[in-house]
């Protein structure tokens, strides 16, 4: 804004201290944890970590699309636009999933219903949620085929997944997301399967669609390029925590929590940079074996007595920076 004041955005999706269970061998254990997140109005959130840490199942729980019986929300609170959704019935949560709140999977080859064409597949969806001739949601359907970048998109309609390249099928994967112009799009590595080339078109495409919409956007991944390039924000999660959250260009510019470091230290660089390789020491713990206090303690060069003890709350380093770390409790102050 040309007289400088900020933009106040109000958050689409709060979710607060939410914590997940998944039943085991061994009693349940908590993939999701105390999760508290803002999802904002216009903006793309990059949501970050190794395979395993959550990220996932906190969509998942969003959607209302938890395994069951083995899964369930043990506490905590998921408001999208003031709405509670934890505890709203089956019927309930259908009505605001894929009109409201859409999600693209990771790999649409088994996201998509071999047996049934693409086209018939958006038709569905569109008729889901809306009443109108079968005749018109197919040209709804084929509109959104073309507006995604599908040739002959008349034609594609009628084609089974199998017949599509990996990319057509993650573009089919969009189409039947947004279709119903949602408020908020999930992106589950929304391009692991694709080769670079197609993963740029792709997330070009979501950013064009995001920006023509207004929608908000969710972007899970452990690619750290993929949020730099894409993301207004980031929030880095490890064994179901939530440990840094700022702005995008703050937080590649002085990454703070050690593990949000050893991230960004381990991917490979452009050549010509004299730069060893570092690798995080260690792996993530088993759920049901986390260690005291700090979850990150037992690979975390930084560690101090206290860490192995207690917890470390969320501490704001900045008005736009959290960390989750008993480093920062002098130079910063309680969320």
């Amino acid at each position: 804004m040309e007289t400088g004041e900020k933009k106040i955005q109000k958050a689409l999706v709060s979710i607060s201290e939410l914590r997940v269970s998944l039943l085991s061998d061994g009693g349940p254990v908590f993939p999701v944890d105390s999760v508290s997140l803002n999802i904002l109005e216009g903006e793309t959130l990059g949501l970050v970590g190794e395979s395993g840490c959550g990220k996932s199942m906190t969509s998942m729980a969003l959607m209302g699309l938890l395994p069951r019986p083995h899964g369930k929300i043990a506490g905590g609170s998921i408001k999208f636009k003031d709405k509670e959704l934890v505890g709203l019935g089956t019927g309930e949560m259908m009505k605001i999933r894929g009109k409201d709140i859409s999600m693209i999977f990771q790999d649409p080859m088994t996201s998509l219903n071999p047996i049934y064409t693409v086209g018939d597949q958006i038709i569905e969806a569109i008729l889901a949620h809306k009443k109108m001739p079968r005749s018109e949601a197919r040209n709804l359907a084929v509109e959104m085929l073309r507006k995604v970048g599908i040739p002959s998109p008349e034609k594609r309609a009628d084609a089974y997944p199998h017949l599509l390249s990996g990319g057509m099928r993650q573009r089919v994967m969009i189409a039947m997301a947004l279709v119903l112009h949602p408020e908020l799009l999930i992106a589950d590595e929304p391009t692991t399967a694709l080769d670079v080339t197609i993963q740029a078109q792709i997330l070009s495409l979501i950013e064009d669609l995001k920006r023509d919409s207004g929608m908000s956007v969710l972007l899970i991944t452990h690619n750290m390029g993929l949020v730099a390039e894409n993301a207004d924000r980031v929030a880095v999660m490890y064994a179901g925590s939530i440990l840094e959250e700022a702005a995008t260009a703050e937080f590649f510019g002085a990454p703070s929590h050690p593990y949000a470091r050893g991230l960004l230290d381990s991917i490979p660089r452009i050549r010509g940079e004299d730069r060893e390789l570092k690798a995080i020491p260690g792996i993530v713990p088993a759920l049901r074996d986390l260690p005291p206090g700090c979850k990150f303690s037992s690979r975390c060069a930084q560690r101090q007595d206290r860490c192995s003890l207690e917890e470390p709350p969320l501490f704001m380093v900045s008005d736009d920076h959290k960390v989750r770390c008993w480093l920062f409790s002098k130079k910063g102050r309680l969320c």
